[in-house]
């Protein structure tokens, strides 16, 4: 017979950390600085109809901690430029660029991927600047000598 788990979920008010802007997770002492943890964070990642949790099981016991991000939790991490471009998201979730469905808002680059927002980081921008062409008034992403205007908020 299984062993029933036993859940302890932590409230986004009461998480001692955040993740910012940029896909970087903070505490009250600063920065996370070691890239396991960064990592396992970022892999445990996971979304259900109370917002963006980690979550880790240990033995018979499975942490959830709700945490406030400051402008969403998915993240564009590395690009890879192949016939299709792909992106890895910060959760190691591998995504095709989907050009209709790129915006601009606040100078950032989102992407629309299965009704959630997944922000570029400035190294994901870089790995595309190529890419992207600008025509005094719009942005466009130029794919298999195709353009697409992106839509700016």
């Amino acid at each position: 017979m299984p062993k029933k788990i036993k859940e302890i979920v932590i409230l986004k008010e009461q998480a001692v950390f955040w993740l910012d802007r940029n896909g970087r997770w903070h505490n009250q002492f600063g920065e996370f600085q070691h890239k396991k943890i960064i990592d396992f964070f970022h892999s445990s990642i996971r979304k259900d109809k109370d917002g963006y949790f980690v979550t880790q099981t240990r033995e018979n016991l499975r942490e959830k901690v709700y945490f406030h991000c400051e402008d969403g939790a998915l993240f564009v991490f590395d690009v890879v430029k192949d016939q299709d471009i792909f992106l890895t998201l910060n959760t190691g979730k591998k995504i095709k660029l989907k050009p209709k469905k790129l915006w601009i808002e606040d100078d950032s680059l989102y992407m629309q991927e299965s009704g959630e927002q997944v922000k570029f980081t400035e190294r994901s921008l870089m790995k595309i600047s190529d890419l992207i062409e600008f025509d005094g008034d719009h942005y466009f992403i130029r794919l298999r000598n195709r353009k697409y205007k992106i839509h700016q908020l």
